[in-house]
């Protein structure tokens, strides 16, 4: 599971972690469940239907699949598989019964949603899993807890029948060691403060919480003293500058783009500290330039070697 906060990267962290998870041969899903299309964007293809299609190779003869879920054709691949009722939910999409549905039962939403990824995982065939990992784009921080929680809500309403065995098997995948949820955030302030809250709230629902992502990173770029400082001689730089053939008059503005460079470093490395203190593995992915193409979710997955993400 990747979650994050809106801007953060989340959706292109989730597309490199699948291309990475893929390496050495091995077969991986990527799920999407917001209905917002990222990921056909980020693969450059067309919009995905609600079916698995291979959209990338990897590194050793691996292949990602990628799957946008549409919870109406959950709903009634649902009602078809536990009900036998397809025909039915035929009729109910057409009466609009399956928007109305989900409106007065929320929860159910998730639910679906959840439940078709937990039935990839556990998917198999001739005796083996389909997929060696399935990496969900799940919701934003700020409701991943109740989206991942709701399963086990609604287990604990529905004491017997498809619906409480449906629930109990997607908490069981959702709460195993072979799950884990990764935040992915940015040096700032509130993406930070937004990781805190949702790394303490999936912890008391006991959900297991995986690495935390720091996204876009940028490398400082004045030398270690002169950060610590805060504080540029100008008289020195106005000097460097003559020596380079450059107008001596650009060194006030200089300066206090260097001191404004140090001070956005040193919040930056307080916010660093804040996320080390949650005591979950860390791992930095570099700002790339300009807008995310196939070849930059291979750089990314580069970075993100399975072994060195924590599940």
């Amino acid at each position: 599971m990747v979650t994050g906060k809106g801007g953060t990267g989340k959706t292109t962290v989730a597309a490199a972690l699948a291309l990475a998870l893929a390496a050495g041969g091995r077969r991986t899903l990527v799920v999407e469940v917001e209905g917002r299309q990222g990921l056909a964007q980020l693969f450059d293809t067309p919009p995905l239907p609600y079916e698995e299609r291979r959209i990338a190779s990897a590194p050793g003869g691996g292949e990602v699949r990628a799957l946008a879920v549409d919870v109406e054709e959950a709903l009634l691949e649902y009602l078809a598989m536990f009900y036998n009722l397809r025909s039915a939910g035929r009729a109910l999409r057409r009466m609009g019964a399956v928007d109305f549905a989900t409106t007065i039962a929320p929860g159910m939403r998730d639910v679906l949603l959840t439940g078709k990824v937990k039935e990839a995982v556990t998917r198999t065939r001739q005796g083996h899993r389909v997929y060696d990992a399935v990496v969900l784009d799940a919701p934003p921080t700020g409701r991943i807890t109740r989206f991942l929680n709701v399963t086990a809500e609604v287990a604990g309403l529905a004491k017997v029948g498809p619906i409480k065995t449906q629930s109990d098997g997607v908490m069981a995948v959702l709460r195993s060691p072979q799950t884990a949820v990764h935040v992915v955030t940015l040096l700032e302030e509130m993406p930070v403060q937004e990781t805190v809250d949702a790394v303490t709230e999936l912890r008391a629902a006991h959900l297991p919480v995986g690495s935390v992502i720091v996204n876009m990173t940028r490398p400082p770029l004045l030398p270690e003293p002169a950060l610590a400082a805060g504080r540029i001689d100008t008289g020195e730089l106005r000097a460097g500058l003559a020596a380079a053939g450059l107008d001596a008059k650009l060194a006030p503005a200089l300066a206090a783009e260097a001191v404004e460079h140090a001070e956005r470093w040193r919040v930056e490395d307080d916010n660093r500290g804040t996320l080390i203190g949650l005591g979950l593995p860390t791992i930095e992915l570099p700002f790339l330039a300009g807008p995310i193409d196939l070849g930059g979710l291979y750089e990314l997955a580069e970075l993100l070697r399975p072994e060195e993400v924590a599940a």
